[in-house]
């Protein structure tokens, strides 16, 4: 069967995995110390990693998938106490602790300090490496969530930008309050990749969360002249993710990473597998067009220019990467996150957000409000899990919030995204309810 782009398409219903809004935390003392002490450009000696025993997969594993390692690799963290917020981290690239220290490593990479233009991806564990890159004054592109509204958006914080403003721009909320959307036809050379993974080899073979966005992303940007084979690929995980991945599970459109950055170790991996090398027109669907315009107008352009562009004719897509965890779906919020390009017609096929003015129709509440919560965490915590309500009416006194959405279906799909989200310490309840006349909950 000839391998595909398909799991976008089920992706367009999912969390979008973007990190927490807020400012970065500090690394302890302790920390600094161990970073600072660190040798430029080390590779550190092979040790058994912590945890690794428990999450490695071998190539003779019969029938083993990336799924199979997917699951292991999350049920693991979850299970060790290694995952950071937003959890669980089942269906996204994991946060885990320790994450803002390996990023730290990105500083002893001789490409790194070449570079001028670096690509980082929205994930929360690469915080720490957008931080970096601002303070080091690079020019910090961000990939758009689900390449919804473009493909960048370049982060430009205001000048004379303080350490904490920074830090904001790091964030999620950063990325929305101080960036600028690129457009296909901008000059772009990016010096330097950072991407997010649920698991990678030390030979470089890399499986992200099964969406195919950072593959779809890598192959854009050497269509567009963006990148090309020599630009390095980095990636940022925890040590338990490092593990082997059996080499008949990889496609060609499959992206590869050069340097390996955990907690305790910077792995150069040597990798001579060969990177995608543009969009394979012949992998994509009407379907996945029509939801990611960008892509409809890179194609438009190779077809100006006289590339063959004929898409897949199937009318039914095949099934994304099962697993025994719900995949948490995305609100039907109005798509104003970030920065929107101007497509013109090519935006149309995505529908309208929802009119200022028109009445809620179905409501979410959400429940053991834990004793001092403020709503900016709600809200923040909402808009990390793309389910922003049209309304929100808080109830701090009965310990709850109502989240008025504008038809039943996308309350449905924020009650699934809520399912199992905590503030402090606590899980809070999540139940779905009809919405009366006026906006207020029905009996």
């Amino acid at each position: 069967m000839t391998p595909t782009y398909l799991p976008l398409l089920k992706a367009q219903t999912r969390s979008s995995g973007f990190p927490k809004e807020g400012p970065l935390s500090e690394p302890t003392r302790s920390s600094l110390v161990e970073a600072a002490s660190r040798p430029k450009g080390r590779k550190e000696e092979e040790a058994q990693r912590p945890g690794a025993a428990c999450c490695r997969s071998t190539p003779e594993c019969a029938g083993v998938s990336k799924q199979d390692i997917r699951e292991r690799i999350w049920d693991y963290m979850e299970s060790q106490n290694l995952a950071d917020f937003p959890r669980p981290v089942h269906h996204r690239i994991p946060n885990f602790k320790g994450s803002y220290l390996a990023c730290q490593s990105i500083k002893d990479l001789d490409a790194y300090a070449r570079a001028q233009e670096v690509k980082v991806d929205p994930d929360k564990p690469l915080e720490g490496a957008r931080l970096l890159a601002l303070q080091s004054g690079k020019t910090l592109l961000v990939p758009t969530p689900r390449l919804r509204t473009g493909l960048f958006n370049k982060i430009a914080p205001p000048a004379g930008a303080t350490a904490a403003v920074l830090r904001k721009c790091a964030t999620s909320q950063g990325v929305r309050d101080f960036s600028v959307p690129i457009g296909l036809d901008s000059s772009v050379c990016v010096d330097l990749l950072v991407v997010g993974s649920v698991a990678v080899s030390e030979k470089g073979w890399r499986i992200g969360k099964g969406e195919g966005y950072a593959d779809l992303e890598y192959a854009m940007m050497v269509s567009m002249g963006a990148v090309c084979e020599d630009t390095p690929v980095v990636t940022v995980v925890h040590d338990c993710q490092v593990t082997d991945i059996p080499e008949s599970l990889l496609e060609d459109h499959d992206l590869s990473v050069d340097y390996i950055l955990t907690p305790t170790r910077v792995i150069a991996t040597g990798c001579v597998r060969p990177k995608p090398v543009g969009v394979t027109w012949s992998k994509i669907t009407s379907e996945m067009l029509g939801k990611i315009p960008v892509l409809r107008s890179l194609r438009d352009r190779e077809r100006r220019a006289g590339k063959e562009v004929s898409i897949r004719t199937e009318a039914q897509p095949l099934p994304g990467p099962r697993s025994k965890h719900p995949a948490p779906q995305s609100s039907a919020g109005r798509p104003h996150d970030v920065p929107q390009l101007d497509t013109g017609a090519l935006g149309a096929a995505c529908g309208p957000p929802p009119a200022e003015d028109s009445p809620p129709a179905a409501t979410v509440c959400v429940g053991n409000l834990p004793p001092g919560a403020r709503v900016r965490d709600l809200k923040q915590a909402l808009r990390e899990l793309r389910a922003a309500p049209q309304r929100l009416v808080w109830q701090g006194e009965q310990r709850r919030a109502l989240l008025q959405y504008p038809h039943a279906a996308a309350a449905q799909r924020a009650a699934a995204a809520l399912q199992g989200l905590r503030l402090g310490s606590g899980a809070l309840t999540v139940s779905q309810g009809p919405t009366g006349p006026g906006g207020q909950p029905g009996s």
